[in-house]
């Protein structure tokens, strides 16, 4: 007959061990893997797109730089909306005509931004009236506490660039770091504009 089998104590003891450095390797692993991700999560800085747009062209530049930016959007409304009337430029009587000629005018905005502490990164796009953004930015800059945020400058145009818009909006931004940023015009590359996006290093 066969004799049972005796396993030496010694070796059942370091199959135990080796088995639990084993499953320990592998909890460490787990552990420092979801550690790295929310760290790297953490770090990330929280964007937002806010956007004034009078005809609706800057709207839609400012929802696509914002869906390649993975940022909240928030739109800036004036209390009486803008007609086509208003936005004559050729007619010095209209209401954007008169607003632009008086640098200290604020338009009243229909809804602040609540919760600007929760970003770190303000894109502001608007379009470009008379080489500079319109005073509703102005409005909308002067309203939030942008101490310690960066907030960078995306504009639409017809046939302009930025003109003075930098410096007409610094003392509307203080405390932050402004930068100008890019025009948004026509059919937007979007491998272009990613990859402008990851050179800004935000």
């Amino acid at each position: 007959t066969d004799k049972p089998k005796f396993e030496n104590p010694q070796h059942i003891f370091w199959r135990k061990q080796s088995k639990g450095v084993v499953f320990f390797f592998f909890f460490c692993y787990d552990v420092c893997s979801l550690f790295k991700l929310w760290k790297e999560k953490s770090c990330m800085s929280k964007k937002l797109v806010a956007y004034f747009s009078a005809s609706g062209v800057t709207k839609n530049a400012a929802l696509k730089l914002a869906e390649l930016a993975g940022a909240d959007s928030f739109e800036i409304k004036p209390v009486v909306p803008y007609t086509d009337a208003d936005l004559n430029w050729r007619d010095a009587n209209s209401r954007s005509s008169v607003e632009m000629k008086d640098k200290s005018f604020r338009p009243p905005i229909a809804e602040k931004l609540s919760n600007v502490n929760d970003y770190d990164v303000l894109f502001v796009c608007f379009p470009i009236w008379w080489y500079v953004a319109p005073t509703i930015v102005n409005t909308f800059l002067e309203s939030c506490d942008l101490h310690g945020k960066t907030v960078i400058l995306c504009a639409t145009s017809a046939s302009s660039g930025f003109g003075r818009t930098l410096e007409e909006l610094e003392n509307s931004c203080m405390g932050a770091i402004l930068r100008e940023g890019r025009m948004l015009n026509g059919n937007i590359d979007e491998a272009e504009l990613k990859t402008w996006l990851k050179n800004l290093n935000i």
